[in-house]
């Protein structure tokens, strides 16, 4: 039986070479990626089998780069590995497509067995956060986890970073009348009160930096 082809995708490069010695007997290893905009575009070209990613990482979340390339009809299954518990974000990112969740501190007895797992048809979620993150999934989806554009999360990532409205308009080449509107927009609809709040989410939703 071949190995399945993989990419994996962590913006450390001490993390990601040691994912890469711990998995290359096991799986064939086709690229790696140091950021969410390098993942699409490998993944894009090389169409692995699987990915194994971190959620946070620079020019676009781990969770983002998963939402583009399945909208672009990518079959790869994810994995991702973090050191974000937070159940909320497990369900949103099985609600995503996701197919298994392992915490960093558990890659070594945990991420060969969740790549079977997933490899075999079967989720694979971390036993360290299970049950909390059934519960967040039996939760109305509409209340776990509100919509945002593509657009608006880039949006939301840059003003996480600490970015102006000036430079944000300038990073995605759009006006600053328009950075305003997406981030009106994003508070209205998460019914967040200021920049603090939108930030906290941000984090929690593992699209910036916490």
């Amino acid at each position: 039986m071949a190995k399945p082809r993989l990419i994996v995708a962590d913006d450390h490069v001490i993390v990601a070479d040691g994912l890469v010695r711990l998995l290359e007997e096991d799986v064939e290893i086709v690229a790696t990626a140091k950021d969410g905009g390098q993942l699409v575009e490998r993944a894009r070209q090389l169409r692995p089998d699987l990915i194994v990613a971190d959620v946070n990482m620079p020019v676009m979340s781990g969770l983002d780069a998963m939402r583009r390339l399945k909208a672009d009809g990518l079959q790869a299954k994810f994995i991702f590995l973090t050191l974000h518990a937070d159940a909320r974000l497990v369900s949103e990112a099985i609600r995503a497509g996701a197919s298994g969740y392992v915490l960093k501190q558990a890659a070594a007895d945990e991420l060969l067995e969740a790549i079977r797992a997933v490899m075999n048809g079967l989720l694979y979620l971390t036993p360290l956060v299970t049950r909390d993150a059934l519960w967040a999934m039996s939760q109305p989806e509409d209340q776990e986890s509100p919509h945002l554009t593509p657009r608006q999360r880039d949006v939301l990532r840059l003003i996480a970073e600490g970015k102006r409205m000036k430079e944000i308009a300038s990073d995605l080449g759009i006006s600053v009348r328009t950075v305003e509107t997406h981030k009106q927009e994003m508070m209205q609809t998460l019914g967040l009160g200021s920049t603090a709040d939108l930030i906290k989410f941000a984090v929690r939703q593992g699209i910036a930096q916490g």
